[in-house]
């Protein structure tokens, strides 16, 4: 029978020690503190942010979202992101995406200081990555972390498995790859430009699906054994407004030993890094 892999009991098993961690640091006079940029109106814009402020309220930490309008000119963005992120006592800084088209062309994270970029997409983060011995001053991009957090609680082994990652962009596929890498996984990076998926799907222990691109992986892409894990980073809306993700699920569910659903499967997780991430740059501060 099919496993489905959800991300509640996740949350649920580790949100009372995130709390706990939080009011540890309050104690000690330090409250988690997020400063979130939202640059103009974009309807999931709003509600990513939203979610992001809800859940790091929840624990007990601060958010606080600063709304820059959407004519904005690049010098007065990175004039104002400069100025937002140095000042005092703010510990995690994100500038959510995508930018307006103006902006579009900016190296988003690399404009946050290392120390405050807990989505992990600075250079110096992504470098540390390849670090099998990761410093703790350093921050793993969050989508990557809250698979390899699925994977680890229920019990998929990473090691000496092979896993195809079908996607190579800088927030999910290229820092996933390292990081199961680092975890002794042999990992396969596909992309637009591979010959023959199939054929490296087929072979895979794991397959984690992160394109952008509705109902994608289909059954002819998978072992017939029925004992692959299919992880579904995707998160795409249909004409009727239905979230989809990058797997064909009603038609894989029933050829695969485990499979996470969209939504609640791999989305909830990325909220639950970035609160780990903030917590670890808040306690750096001790």
């Amino acid at each position: 029978m099919t496993r489905i892999l959800y991300a509640h009991p996740i949350k649920e098993s580790l949100h009372l020690s995130l709390k706990d961690t939080v009011q540890k640091l309050k104690s000690r006079g330090v409250t988690p503190w997020l400063r979130v940029v939202l640059v103009g109106k974009d309807p999931a814009s709003q509600i990513y942010t939203k979610n992001k402020k809800k859940f790091i309220e929840g624990l007990g930490g601060k958010c606080d979202i600063i709304h820059i309008k959407e004519d904005v000119t690049e010098q007065s963005f990175k004039s104002e992101v400069k100025s937002l992120s140095s000042e005092k006592g703010v510990h995690g800084f994100l500038i959510q995406l995508p930018l307006p088209k103006q902006l579009s062309h900016i190296d988003a994270g690399n404009l946050i200081p290392p120390l405050l970029d807990v989505d992990g997409l600075n250079s110096l983060n992504m470098g540390e990555l390849l670090k099998e011995d990761i410093h703790k001053s350093s921050f793993c991009a969050c989508t990557p972390k809250g698979i390899v957090t699925l994977l680890d609680y229920y019990d998929i082994p990473i090691e000496g498995k092979e896993i195809c990652v079908i996607g190579r962009s800088l927030i999910v596929g290229k820092p996933l790859s390292v990081l199961l890498t680092n975890r002794n996984g042999t990992v396969t990076l596909c992309h637009s430009k591979t010959e023959n998926l199939e054929r490296h799907t087929s072979n895979a222990d794991i397959i984690i699906v992160a394109v952008g691109s509705p109902k994608f992986l289909k059954a002819h892409h998978l072992n017939p054994n029925k004992q692959q894990a299919i992880i579904d980073v995707g998160i795409n809306k249909s004409q009727q407004g239905k979230l989809l993700g990058d797997v064909d699920f009603e038609n894989v569910k029933e050829s695969v030993a485990a499979i996470t659903p969209v939504p609640g499967g791999v989305g909830p997780l990325t909220i639950l890094s970035l609160a780990q991430n903030l917590l670890q740059a808040a306690e750096k501060t001790l």
